[in-house]
């Protein structure tokens, strides 16, 4: 990311510019520069969906996607729950806006995936400080797996095909919840199957591949900066990726992506770590950053989507 400075626009002073994401201003407000409008939701044809509460203190809230198949059904068809994590930076997005929630009535319409989807959301920064996503989304995977869930988890869910999943920030909340996964104890004995990270989000002081050699920043500023063990997954103070709290992942990068070659880094130090996992690597040829949540309908949105729903129903 780029360098924060400190500008005048509009008459007011902006204390925090990060390109692209968020400025802050010197009053307190907060413009986030790649929010996509907020919908409700909704059932449309195939798919169903509904707002929950996971947390009151701190708040925490989700967005559920079902099969409208399944809603009336209580009997043995289980079927894999998703928890998903939006991307945005850690500062933009939401799982209520309307790029997500076109694209989860498409992931189960289009690929055909019987799967209940839990997309989470988490507080942003910078009104509320990482690391408080990453604790929101743990809670949130906890939730799941409690008996206080709710009733179309308990009565559709199979808590034998536990999923993560996330894209860019997202994917980077992803592998931390995994790697907590692998040292704490879920509610119910309940396990983590597998994960996706999509174009997941790392960062080191060492550039890697065709990265910029500068612009390497987080916000909030993080202790030990992008070598933090949160955004460095090799950082030397980080877990072992070894430990990862799952059995099978995959890791989707994109050929236009800037940080693509920061994802088959990942991908590699995975295959490499000892991890008793079973570890993949899925390329989209043409594409940049986050198109599949961007152009959900397109060619290679569509191929992924279907490879993505393979992967968690097989």
């Amino acid at each position: 990311m780029a360098s924060t400075f400190i500008a005048e626009v509009d008459d007011k002073e902006v204390t925090i510019h990060i390109p692209d994401l968020v400025k802050v201003f010197k009053d307190g407000s907060i413009e986030r520069l790649q929010n996509s409008p907020l919908v409700p939701p909704s059932t449309l044809g195939s798919v169903s969906s509904k707002d929950v509460v996971i947390s009151n203190n701190p708040f925490i809230s989700a967005r559920l996607y079902l099969p409208t198949k399944l809603i009336h059904h209580h009997e043995a068809h289980k079927v894999p729950i998703l928890v998903y994590f939006h991307g945005g930076g850690f500062f933009f997005e939401s799982a209520f806006n309307e790029r997500h929630h076109n694209y989860f009535n498409l992931f189960l319409s289009k690929a055909e995936a019987d799967i209940l989807v839990v997309s989470v959301d988490y507080r942003l920064a910078p009104e509320i400080p990482l690391p408080a996503a990453y604790h929101d989304c743990w809670q949130a995977l906890k939730w799941v797996a409690s008996n206080d869930s709710d009733p179309w988890i308990l009565n559709h869910g199979d808590f034998q095909r536990v999923f993560l999943g996330g894209d860019s920030a997202g994917a980077n909340l992803v592998h931390n919840v995994a790697l907590r996964a692998g040292a704490e104890a879920l509610p119910n004995g309940v396990k983590v199957l597998g994960a996706f990270l999509s174009q997941p989000y790392f960062l080191s002081t060492k550039p890697i591949g065709s990265e910029a050699v500068e612009g390497h920043e987080v916000y909030p500023n993080a202790p030990g900066g992008v070598d933090n063990p949160l955004i460095n997954p090799l950082a030397p103070e980080a877990p072992s990726l070894a430990t990862l709290g799952c059995s099978k992942i995959i890791v989707c990068v994109a050929e236009k992506d800037s940080i693509r070659d920061r994802g088959v880094w990942y991908y590699q130090a995975v295959k490499n770590s000892g991890w008793h996992g079973h570890v993949e690597l899925y390329e989209a040829e043409h594409e940049d950053h986050a198109f599949n949540i961007h152009t959900p309908e397109s060619e290679n949105a569509l191929k992924l989507m279907k490879r993505l729903a393979h992967f968690i129903l097989h």
